[in-house]
């Protein structure tokens, strides 16, 4: 069973995909006045692909590593940053320890090339980052609300979505 870890899949995807992976530039995290006055610049250590590159990669991990189990899809929003970044999380079904991709989308025009023509069991998870974020998957085959009503405007779980006041409570009464 393979055991790569971030840094040999960085190497392997800049030698047999030319252009995928990305230097990963530092992200400004700015904690809650709680936790402390000082921001802080965040660097991980997970391999960052252009978006456009997302589904070669991805594909490249199934077919050519037997990374076949795509666990999950997870967004982060860098409010600061402007920046929305996608954590895909895949498996070797042989066992041993996930890879990481991540890719990097403005929140201004969040858009990502949808993985599920080529990766069926991404269907569900990038519905729920385009109702929840408003991110766009293009090549979707039903892009659509999942968990929200299809009138519900905004994406909730965005950093500047309104907290209090939601128009939708007691709308009924």
């Amino acid at each position: 069973m393979p055991r790569l870890n971030a840094e040999e899949l960085r190497e392997r995807l800049a030698r047999d995909l030319p252009g995928a992976a990305l230097a990963v530039a530092p992200l400004q995290v700015k904690p809650p006045p709680a936790h402390g006055p000082k921001p802080a610049q965040l660097v991980t250590a997970d391999t960052l692909v252009a978006p456009e590159k997302l589904i070669a990669a991805a594909v490249y991990l199934r077919d050519t590593l037997g990374y076949a189990f795509l666990s999950d899809i997870a967004v982060v929003d860098y409010l600061t940053d402007g920046v929305f970044e996608l954590v895909y999380r895949f498996y070797n079904v042989e066992g041993g320890p996930s890879l990481v991709l991540k890719t990097r989308v403005p929140r201004d025009r969040p858009e990502v090339p949808s993985l599920t023509p080529a990766w069926p069991g991404a269907n569900f998870h990038e519905r729920e980052a385009f109702d929840l974020y408003g991110i766009v998957f293009t090549g979707h085959p039903f892009l659509r609300r999942i968990y929200m009503w299809d009138e519900f405007e905004g994406f909730p779980m965005r950093k500047d979505f309104p907290r209090q006041g939601d128009k939708y409570i007691g709308e009924d009464e």
